[in-house]
Formats: C-alpha cells, sequence, structure tokens
C-alpha cells in the first residue's frame, strides 16, 4: 500500500471513531446523533472507494448515510408529532 494511502486510510479511521464517539454520546440532541451517525457512514464510502470497492462505496453512500438518515429524520419527525398530540 502507498504510504499516501495508508495516511489517508488513517486519517478516515480516526474521523469515524470521533463521528461515531459523537452519535453515541448522551449529552447531545437526537438530530446531532443522526447526523453522526450518517457522517459515519460517509466516511466509510470514502474509505471504501480508497481501498478500491467502488460498488461497496456507491452502495454505502446510497443507503447508509443517504436513504438510513433520511428514514432516522422521518421517524423522529413522526414521533415528535405524535408526542404534541
Amino acid at each position: 500500500m502507498n504510504a499516501i494511502l495508508l495516511v489517508i486510510t488513517i486519517l478516515l479511521g480516526i474521523a469515524m471513531i470521533i463521528a461515531a464517539l459523537m452519535a453515541i454520546h448522551r449529552e447531545r440532541s437526537l438530530p446531532i446523533a443522526i447526523l453522526s451517525a450518517g457522517l459515519v457512514s460517509l466516511l466509510a464510502s470514502v474509505q471504501f472507494l480508497v481501498l478500491a470497492a467502488p460498488d461497496v462505496a456507491m452502495t454505502e453512500a446510497a443507503i447508509g448515510s443517504g436513504l438510513t438518515t433520511f428514514l432516522f429524520f422521518f421517524v423522529l419527525g413522526k414521533v415528535r408529532r405524535r408526542k404534541h398530540d
């Protein structure tokens, strides 16, 4: 593995760990946790792209960071609306 790719891989791994810790931190708000989880998926898709797996990267970007984040925000809106009724 090239030295530059190794550095990029390590930096992406560190960024994923930081975003994951932000997602599980209990004192933060729920929308920030959802966005942090989406960021972990987005960084994972970039990691797959660096590791020469573009098909897995596209799937992770579409499903992991796109659809799942949208679904979480949709359900959060439904739950909050039902809570106020």
